[in-house]
């Protein structure tokens, strides 16, 4: 193989990358925990806390602060697992590439 052909691959392979990043932050992932729902973009930029108000009481604060960190953690395991399902191919096991 040729340089040209190795550079025009390469090329193709970075489009075929930032096609697949764009798709991913452009996605909306929404995490749940109980009566809390969080919903972010696939830059893990936080668009929306939803709260079911009905089922809180004053008592649950604390709980409810936990059921938070636990939605926002399920919605970044989406994000991350879509980017390794859709970038994995690319980075072949190179962590932090993305």
């Amino acid at each position: 193989m040729n340089i040209q052909a190795m550079m025009k691959q390469a090329q193709q392979l970075q489009k075929d990358m930032t096609r697949a990043k764009n798709e991913i932050d452009e996605t909306t992932y929404t995490g749940k925990s109980s009566f809390v729902t969080v919903t972010m973009k696939g830059t893990k930029e936080v668009t929306s806390v939803k709260i079911d108000s009905e089922e809180l009481t004053k008592e649950d604060i604390e709980m409810l602060e936990d059921m938070l960190v636990v939605a926002i953690n399920d919605a970044n395991k989406q994000i991350d697992a879509d980017v390794d399902s859709k970038l994995g191919k690319y980075t072949k096991g190179m962590p932090g590439l993305f």
